[in-house]
């Protein structure tokens, strides 16, 4: 059975029923796994998880916008460890024709705050109530980031029927930087959101799965993929561990 199948057997969730669960101030537990392992693994959490559906849709279509100084300055710091960071972003929920500028700091707790605003059309510049919003949630001027990495993925949203927790499972993820195209086949980037963490079904199976916890921003991930001259030291035990996923071959295909 394919992860559509299994995903159709999930209570529904909408989006104003979500509204409780938005999560702007939480922890992020993250796992990376290959995709012809996903219908098993949400087979054994179905029970305990709703699926946000859209407009008769269980897979959203997401297309990100990364900016960063032309130093490359947020990359960076994410890559030396340190904290207080941030990350600055356009989302486009394809599917709904909604846009949002954001905003997430890692605090040196560890937490991820994330602050937004809606704004449809993607900004190549910031003026206006982008460059205000911008100017107040940043320690430093607007004008210093750059378009850098647009990052598209599909994306299943999952909430708990039990606790304040979601969990979001982004297939299909391609990177576009300087009109150079990267496609991340087979890999899952799962990522347990809660506001502390807590009992978790999903960490559980993870455990049970013997998946490690840990992984890599999807940022950070493009950055290391689609520039070669980048410092990427720091990341790549785990770009080793995503290599192997991307090439796994299944002992039934081979020949």
């Amino acid at each position: 059975m394919g992860f559509l199948e299994v995903l159709n057997k999930f209570e529904k969730i909408t989006l104003e029923e979500m509204d409780g669960v938005k999560l702007m101030d939480r922890t992020d537990t993250k796992y990376s796994f290959r995709e012809d392992q996903l219908a098993d693994n949400l087979s054994k959490v179905s029970y305990t998880y709703k699926v946000l559906e859209i407009k008769d849709k269980r897979i959203a279509a997401y297309h990100t916008l990364y900016y960063d100084t032309e130093e490359l300055d947020l990359y960076l710091k994410h890559h030396n460890g340190i904290l207080n960071r941030y990350k600055i972003r356009h989302r486009t929920y394809v599917d709904s024709n909604l846009g949002f500028l954001e905003v997430k700091f890692k605090n040196n707790k560890g937490r991820t705050v994330k602050t937004r605003i809606k704004k449809r059309d993607v900004p190549f510049t910031f003026e206006n109530e982008a460059e205000k919003f911008l100017i107040g949630e940043l320690p430093f001027a607007p004008h210093t980031l750059v378009p850098t990495v647009w990052v598209n993925y599909n994306r299943i949203t999952l909430v708990s029927k039990n606790s304040p927790e979601r969990l979001t499972i982004d297939t299909g993820l391609t990177f576009i930087k300087n009109n150079e195209t990267v496609k991340m086949e087979n890999l899952v980037i799962a990522e347990v959101k809660q506001d502390k963490k807590q009992n978790s079904v999903f960490i559980r199976k993870m455990k049970d799965l013997h998946i490690i916890e840990g992984g890599i921003s999807k940022y950070c991930l493009a950055i290391a993929k689609t520039t070669e001259e980048v410092k990427k030291n720091t990341f790549k035990p785990k770009l080793i561990t995503l290599q192997k996923i991307l090439n796994y071959v299944p002992v039934t295909s081979i020949k």
